[in-house]
């Protein structure tokens, strides 16, 4: 009985932990509320969706860059600092949106350096702060009350935005919600002060990237490609989703209910996979949710309808927790191995994120030319299958690390190298 009480503490989050997630719930109410419709806005004055790629390319651009530069300033002890200043900048993006209004849209190159930096800093702090209050044994449950916050922002948040804009004049309607969103940013930067900074080691090592590429046999190879291939789906389906269901439907109210829907069955599942996913049951899981996130798909090449989309969101949203949390909490637990590498954890956060950025430019690249050339119905359904595939090969790279991690599992202690 006590070892259990024992073990039920130990997966118990701290405050910090806690106050982390208040702060990423705040940001991503605020993200979900104006950035499902921004996409609609800019497409709604340019119907242009090369356009839209070029913005969001800019911004993974921006995003790679920041994430490496900024590592050194955090580095030097400056993580909170860094932290508001990311927030505070995303309130400022809308800020911009309100103040051009329709004429964003020629102004993408504007929005993409902002957007670009203000998430760099936030996802890069964030991640750092994440390792820091997390350990092996919460980590799951962490990306699980992660999952499940994040999915009530996405039901409740787009589901209003989507009423506001259709029951007020449409520029009124946006102009209101990306007011709002500038509000719960601010508030994120209020509630960041009650975290605490925690101490850094060592200088930054700037090379850290090639360094590990240059080193055999480090599982970080394989990890680096996982990663990419990660950010390969996130880059052409976050852009296109939201977007092909208001051109289905004409109507961002029918989006809210897209979103409410989806992340209603994103609550669920984020729930139960935080709840009961071990660390040695991570392979077969990511596998699973992998098979089932392209399978999803495959009702596109019968239609492109509200009904097909929502069987995809649906199908996505149930397995890709499965997916998500096996890769994200075995991503960290290798930088907490040993010693060295938490003394580097901030190198490490900032290649993590590279990967990632790697991934999402090159899909972005794929989408803004494939539509260059044609945006048959056929030829978009074969981009989304390709880009949809990429989990799979995410997999392959990391099932040998899972399978190694979870068969060393019994031998290692219990907990984490001390920060």
């Amino acid at each position: 009985m006590q070892k259990a009480h024992w073990a039920d503490r130990a997966e118990r989050l701290t405050s910090q932990s806690w106050l982390l997630l208040a702060v990423h719930a705040l940001f991503v109410i605020a993200s979900s509320l104006s950035g499902t419709f921004l996409g609609v806005y800019l497409w709604k004055a340019s119907h242009n969706f090369a356009a839209i790629g070029w913005f969001t390319l800019l911004t993974h651009l921006c995003m790679a860059l920041t994430f490496w530069i900024v590592g050194y300033v955090v580095k030097k002890g400056y993580t909170l600092l860094c932290f508001r200043i990311g927030i505070a900048l995303s309130a400022g993006f809308y800020a911009i949106v309100l103040l051009l209004g329709t004429s964003a849209v020629h102004y993408i190159w504007l929005l993409g350096l902002v957007q670009g930096l203000a998430t760099g800093l936030f996802w890069l702090v964030f991640n750092v702060i994440y390792f820091e209050v997390s350990e092996p044994d919460t980590r799951d449950r962490f990306n699980g009350w992660m999952g499940i916050f994040g999915a009530i922002a996405g039901m409740v948040a787009p589901w209003c935005s989507g009423l506001l804009i259709s029951h007020m004049n449409a520029e009124r309607g946006y102009r209101m919600v990306f007011m709002i969103s500038l509000g719960i940013f601010i508030a994120g930067v209020v509630v960041s002060f009650w975290l605490r900074q925690r101490r850094t080691e060592g200088v930054y090592e700037w090379r850290l990237p090639v360094r590990i590429l240059q080193t055999k046999g480090t599982p970080w190879r394989s990890i680096l490609g996982a990663l990419a291939a990660q950010g390969f789906r996130e880059s052409v389906f976050g852009v296109m989703i939201g977007l092909l269901v208001y051109i289905q439907t004409g109507s961002e109210m029918k989006l809210g209910n897209f979103t409410l829907i989806t992340s209603a069955i994103a609550f669920i599942s984020f729930y139960f996979v935080g709840k009961w996913v071990k660390p040695s049951w991570r392979s077969p899981a990511m596998l699973l949710g992998t098979v089932a996130l392209i399978v999803v798909i495959l009702p596109f090449f019968f239609g492109l309808s509200y009904m097909t989309m929502l069987i995809f969101g649906i199908g996505t949203s149930l397995f890709i927790p499965l997916y998500t949390v096996p890769m994200t909490s075995a991503v960290f637990d290798l930088i907490g191995q040993n010693e060295e590498s938490v003394r580097q954890r901030e190198e490490y956060i900032v290649l993590r994120e590279l990967g990632l950025s790697a991934g999402r430019i090159v899909s972005m690249l794929l989408f803004i030319v494939t539509v260059s050339v044609s945006q048959d119905p056929l030829v978009l359904n074969i981009l989304l299958l390709v880009v949809g595939s990429a989990p799979f090969v995410c997999w392959l790279c990391m099932r040998g690390y899972l399978r190694s991690m979870a068969g060393q599992r019994e031998k290692m202690p219990r907990r984490e190298v001390t920060r």
